[in-house]
């Protein structure tokens, strides 16, 4: 039972309450019915539920590695892609007002890019935490808004026909 209880805890440090919830879960679950068979005094199914919650444990610990590493690659790929769409919506935003394009077709984008940039910034110092998950969603958010906000500027600096004078 001690092993497990530190199997346990070597999961948690890793991670597998977020990573490998199941798995951790049920590494827990084992070992309060662990307790239990004791206190019954069972102790044959007190072993077995102890070397379940082990073997659970280390599998959780296991899947947390590997599931954070995937998540924290893919986390900082979106990030690099959010980085140029925003280094691109800036270059378009500043193109657009050299243009003289109208300031009202620009305010909105500009009120945007500032706030997408605000969130960035929160979700990279979430990033250096090593809260992935919680960055995950606001950067995948964030990169579709720079989607549309870009879009925005293209159709703003598209020069309008002119109009003719009779």
């Amino acid at each position: 039972m001690d092993q497990a209880q530190g199997a346990i805890d070597a999961a948690k440090a890793a991670g597998a309450e977020q990573y490998a919830t199941t798995e951790y879960s049920a590494a827990v679950d084992a070992l309060k019915r662990s307790h239990d068979a004791v206190a019954a005094s069972d102790y044959r199914l007190a072993l077995n539920h102890a070397i379940d919650s082990r073997e659970r444990a280390q599998n959780a610990a296991r899947q947390a590695a590997d599931t954070k590493a995937q998540v924290r690659g893919e986390v900082e790929r979106t990030m690099a892609e959010v980085t140029a769409l925003t280094t691109q919506a800036y270059a378009r935003l500043d193109a657009a007002q050299k243009a003289r394009v109208p300031r009202r077709l620009l305010a909105e984008p500009a009120r945007t890019l500032a706030e997408i940039n605000s969130q960035v910034q929160e979700a990279g110092a979430k990033m250096r935490a090593g809260d992935y998950l919680t960055a995950r969603p606001v950067l995948l958010e964030n990169k579709q808004r720079l989607q549309k906000t870009l879009a925005d500027l293209n159709a703003a600096t598209v020069p309008q026909p002119q109009r003719r004078r009779r």
